[in-house]
């Protein structure tokens, strides 16, 4: 299974959102929307993320998201509201090590939790978010 195909098959539909072609994955959720993903498998339109989407999301990397989980992504995406850019690795871990002193948040703790050596990649598509711009 792919990022982009979320247990269903990419089609060939293509949307623009904010200057980015977007592929329009048949992936129902619950309330009927679609997912419109990028090339990169994020989503297109980072308003209409939920909790379920994330779970969505993380089950292409085999995750299960516990509380844990949906607390690093929301801060990931307070990240993203208050300085209008998704985190590279190094900012988003000394933002969560800030805003989460409580889950001792490191580089080595992220892999383990999100199951990927691509953190910052990842998290940030987990929370509904573009791809960092100087990620692979």
């Amino acid at each position: 299974m792919t990022d982009k195909t979320l247990n269903a098959e990419v089609t060939g539909t293509a949307c623009s959102t904010a200057n980015k072609d977007c592929n329009k994955s048949n992936a129902e959720l619950s309330n009927a929307t679609p997912l419109v993903l990028d090339e990169d498998g994020h989503l297109c339109n980072h308003n209409i993320w939920t909790a379920a989407i994330a779970q969505q999301l993380a089950d292409t990397l085999e995750v299960e998201l516990s509380a844990e989980h949906l607390a690093v992504l929301q801060q990931v995406r307070s990240f993203f509201d208050k300085f209008n850019h998704a985190p590279a690795t190094r900012p988003l871990i000394k933002w969560l090590q800030q805003t989460l002193p409580e889950h001792d948040i490191s580089n080595q703790k992220l892999q383990q939790l999100f199951n990927t050596g691509l953190v910052a990649r990842h998290v940030n598509r987990l929370a509904g978010l573009p791809k960092p711009p100087n990620c692979l």
